[in-house]
């Protein structure tokens, strides 16, 4: 795969994108609370990835830490203030919490908004360098070393911001089970629409 995507085969890149393209979507949301962006993030982080496909090192294994640091610089640039992410999680709190369900779902469906809401509260009290790490490594389930390279920092950095951030969130009762208990519907090519539910952690594993 690596050699293909560095070579520029275009079917390589469509197998990587169906491949990864929920994770993308997912930690896009983590990061910036508002479906709208998480879409625009998606878009262009894989836009960038084909940019950036000869900095591919041929060897390895999954690209998905590639692919999410990408996507969290990507991030960074869409929501530079904690201000505007809590405006934004606020916002897409309300949102879930207002659209209404059928009766025999309402409220398993009311449960999980309410989880989902809670988490992008807590989220959005912490630092973007501690959310970062906590989309990651809690969202989607990555080792501290998957994680190091995605955000290019050291192995130990990623450990100690983690453990501020699950100090931080454990003042709020259930928030790190709550960043995993909901999915996105996988985005084919484009995901407009597919907001009916919200995100737990991709299952892609180590492919």
């Amino acid at each position: 795969m690596r050699t293909r995507i560095r070579a520029g085969d275009s079917s390589a890149f469509a197998e990587l994108y169906d491949t990864y393209a929920r994770a993308v979507y997912n930690h896009a949301f983590r990061l910036a609370a508002d479906w709208s962006t998480a879409e625009d993030v998606m878009a262009a982080t894989f836009m960038e990835a084909w940019r950036l496909r000869d900095k591919v090192d041929p060897e390895g294994g999954s690209l998905r830490p590639w692919l999410l640091g990408i996507a969290t610089n990507t991030a960074r640039n869409q929501f530079r203030s904690n201000r505007r992410y809590r405006a934004a999680a606020e916002a897409a709190a309300a949102a879930e919490l207002s659209v209404p369900d059928h009766a025999d779902a309402v409220a398993d469906r009311l449960d999980d908004r309410q989880r989902l809401a809670t988490a992008l509260t807590a989220l959005a009290a912490l630092r973007r360098p501690e959310r970062e790490v906590i989309a990651l490594c809690l969202g989607e389930g990555l080792d501290y070393e998957a994680a190091a390279e995605a955000l290019g920092i050291p192995v130990g950095t990623v450990a100690s911001r983690l453990s501020r951030a699950r100090k931080k969130l454990r003042k709020v009762s259930g928030v790190e089970e709550s960043l995993g208990k909901r999915e996105v519907a996988r985005p084919g090519r484009q995901t407009r629409g597919d907001h009916a539910h919200a995100i737990r952690p991709a299952q892609e594993g180590n492919r």
